[in-house]
């Protein structure tokens, strides 16, 4: 392993120090200032927090946007120094996985994909740890070092330990990941859920950007929703909240593989919209693509599958508007491809849904490439190695 990869420390040892860096992160450049009225904290606490970052080149003057400056304190906006470090993500699908190389700032520097040759922890260890191995090479033309991985996985995570508790779609029960991806590498890694990672990923450098409170609905192979409660990302106290594609909409509806009936995802994940057409015409359906293929072409059961998943989502979404009063809800995932064969089904059935005031939640679209699942692991990196779960 090159020596820049070694372990570094962050200079920001304080959660005062922590949370300056993070909202000069996802919200500068900010002046000294600004920092102190959107934290909360004393000038003096961010003069304090700012000079060890500046110090070790995490933050630098901004000095094209400077100000005249006030009396006694330095004017000029600071930002993150995005090229000070470097992180990999990695988002792991069904029978691909995707690796991003990003700064600081979560810019995606370059990615790589590669097949899964099968979904054992083995194989997945296997494949992940060759993609590291050429993005650290890769690493090395920007002169400073990998500072941590990340791996984002669907089903029930828990980050804390490290451990895949539950994933469907790979078939794993209680598997170290984390421990086993550090002997692997060499490198510190973080494993979390999914769309969890996307939602931190959201929050820092894309829609969720100064939302205290907000949802991430990923549709697509499983139904996800990541959420942000006061400004922070909640997993729970046993890391599944935000299942709504386990919320049991229909008891008399097909059976899930979380062994309830009715569940959103068993009524519109791709493959449950696949098996409803299969079952209404008697016919194979050859894949999500084919099933959106049918409805193009304005087949009456395909239509209806889908009208019938946008109709579950948009429950499922005004169930989260109702429990938490969010300011938006983003949908993202996948399963976009087919938004306007749903599009007016999900706003229905939100409609119908929501109770008083929670109407006002802005519900809203963002399509985002697997490559973009990838970077939220990378985010999760970067959240680690600065040592803050404030964003």
């Amino acid at each position: 392993m090159s020596p820049t990869n070694l372990v570094e420390t962050f200079p920001a040892a304080t959660p005062a120090g922590s949370l300056v860096f993070t909202t000069a992160l996802s919200q500068g450049p900010l002046s000294r200032v600004e920092i102190a009225r959107r934290t909360g904290l004393s000038s003096a606490a961010v003069t304090r927090a700012v000079r060890p970052l500046m110090d070790t080149g995490y933050v630098v003057e901004d000095l094209e946007g400077s100000t005249p400056p006030a009396v006694g304190r330095p004017a000029n906006p600071v930002r993150v120094n995005g090229g000070r470090a470097l992180f990999i993500g990695v988002k792991v699908t069904a029978d691909e996985v995707i690796a991003v190389l990003a700064d600081l700032c979560c810019r995606v520097r370059t990615a790589r994909h590669a097949p899964l040759p099968g979904r054992t922890p083995a194989e997945v260890i296997s494949t992940v740890a060759t993609l590291t191995a050429g993005l650290l090479t890769e690493a090395q033309a920007y002169g400073v070092g990998v500072r941590g991985l990340a791996v984002a996985v669907s089903g029930d995570v828990d980050r804390a330990a490290g451990v895949v508790r539950y994933s469907p779609f790979l078939d794993w029960r209680d598997v170290d990941l984390a421990a086993l991806m550090e002997t692997a590498t060499g490198l510190p890694v973080t494993v979390d859920n999914d769309v969890r990672a996307l939602t931190v990923a959201e929050q820092w450098f894309g829609s969720g950007v100064g939302r205290s409170d907000f949802a991430l609905v990923t549709v697509g192979a499983g139904i996800g929703c990541g959420l942000v409660v006061h400004g922070r990302v909640v997993a729970g106290a046993h890391g599944v909240a935000g299942e709504i594609g386990h919320l049991s909409i229909d008891p008399l509806g097909p059976l899930c593989h979380c062994g309830n009936r009715g569940c959103v995802e068993a009524i519109a994940s791709d493959s449950a919209i696949v098996r409803r057409i299969e079952e209404e015409t008697g016919q194979p359906v050859g894949g999500p693509a084919h099933a959106l293929e049918l409805a193009r072409s304005g087949n009456p059961v395909a239509c209806a599958a889908f009208a019938r998943a946008g109709a579950a989502i948009g429950r499922g979404i005004g169930a989260v508007a109702n429990l938490l009063g969010p300011e938006c809800v983003i949908i993202s995932g996948e399963g976009l491809a087919a938004y306007d064969l749903f599009a007016a089904q999900i706003r229905d059935a939100f409609a119908t849904t929501v109770f008083s005031t929670a109407a006002q939640c802005d519900v809203i679209t963002r399509p985002l490439p697997f490559e973009q699942w990838a970077r939220g692991a990378a985010a999760t990196a970067i959240q680690t190695f600065i040592g803050s779960d404030t964003f």
